[in-house]
């Protein structure tokens, strides 16, 4: 599946310089692993970047501040304007351009932690908000070339997210107050308000 969806954006993408793909999705349907496969497949045949949303998490004194901390991960915990920014400067880059990464071991963004070169021809961009039609994330849309959406149950969504906490060293307790009062509902959100992608992966 990865393969033929590889060499569908590779048809897509010709021979233009610079064409971008989102991948989005709740959380825990699979994105990260889906993104890593295709940024595996596309590399044998041309030169690719992956530009992660979850670099755009605002810094968590940041969210103190806006009393967010508690609902990190949520649409409106997140860097938008900034990263909006990014995308249009890869659309005419000349120079190679640095990107944040997300760090979970330590909970944080970190700056200038993956390059971004003039001569990568795919950029897939992974997030979970990437395609919602609601303030401000619409905007970013423009910008895409070709989409990406992945599908899955809320049921399944819940088991993932819960057994995500648990390989966190969560008590049971504790992983199910978190999937069900943070994650849950930003899954909620993301399929009530995404619009609907080129392409859907059921997984």
């Amino acid at each position: 599946m990865t393969e033929e969806l590889a060499d569908f954006i590779l048809g897509q993408a010709g021979s233009s310089n610079r064409f971008f793909v989102a991948l989005a999705g709740p959380p825990a349907s699979g994105k990260t692993t889906l993104c890593e496969d295709l940024e595996k497949n596309l590399k044998r045949k041309t030169t690719v970047s992956v530009v992660a949303m979850d670099g755009f998490h605002f810094d968590n004194e940041i969210l103190k501040r806006k009393n967010l901390l508690d609902r990190k991960g949520s649409p409106d915990t997140f860097d938008v304007a900034s990263l909006h920014l990014l995308l249009a400067g890869l659309k005419t880059q000349t120079d190679t351009l640095a990107v944040p990464v997300f760090d979970r071991e330590h909970d944080l963004a970190r700056s200038s932690a993956r390059l971004v070169h003039p001569e990568d021809q795919i950029i897939l961009v992974e997030g979970n908000y990437l395609l919602c039609n609601t303030e401000p994330w619409k905007h970013l849309h423009a910008m895409f070339d070709h989409t990406i959406s992945l599908s899955t149950s809320i049921q399944t969504l819940e088991k993932r997210l819960i057994q995500r906490w648990l390989d966190h060293d969560h008590t049971q307790e504790q992983a199910e107050q978190r999937a069900r009062h943070n994650d849950l509902p930003n899954a909620e959100y993301v399929i009530q308000h995404s619009i609907t992608a080129v392409t859907t992966v059921e997984s």
